[in-house]
């Protein structure tokens, strides 16, 4: 391996890469103690760091902090920007963007519409 990341019998260029996109929350109750966790996990998941603000914040929280995160009472409606800078940075914003615009998976899990 050439200081690449393998992926299944192929490897992959590790490439350093800044990204930011912009989602709304549309969970019921934004993002409380479960949607946050969902999504500090996800989000430790990548090398990239990652960071989030809140409805044209000029203040940008480590999307990797429960404390923060939960501490921005993010609510319903609320606009999130996210961005990611680092290896992996596309992959997490997706990943993120995605995770958000599905409700944190909450109806799958728990068996709740948001």
């Amino acid at each position: 391996m050439s200081g690449g990341l393998r992926i299944g019998n192929r490897e992959a260029e590790q490439v350093h890469a800044s990204c930011q996109t912009e989602v709304e929350v549309k969970h019921g109750v934004g993002l409380h103690a479960r949607p946050s966790v969902t999504f500090t996990r996800l989000a430790k998941s990548f090398p990239c760091s990652i960071e989030v603000a809140v409805n044209g914040s000029d203040v940008w929280l480590n999307g990797k902090s429960i404390i923060k995160i939960m501490g921005a009472r993010i609510r319903k409606g609320s606009i999130l920007k996210i961005r990611a800078d680092g290896i992996l940075a596309e992959e997490a914003i997706r990943a993120l963007k995605d995770l958000i615009e599905r409700n944190f998976d909450e109806e799958k899990k728990h068996g709740r519409t948001a």
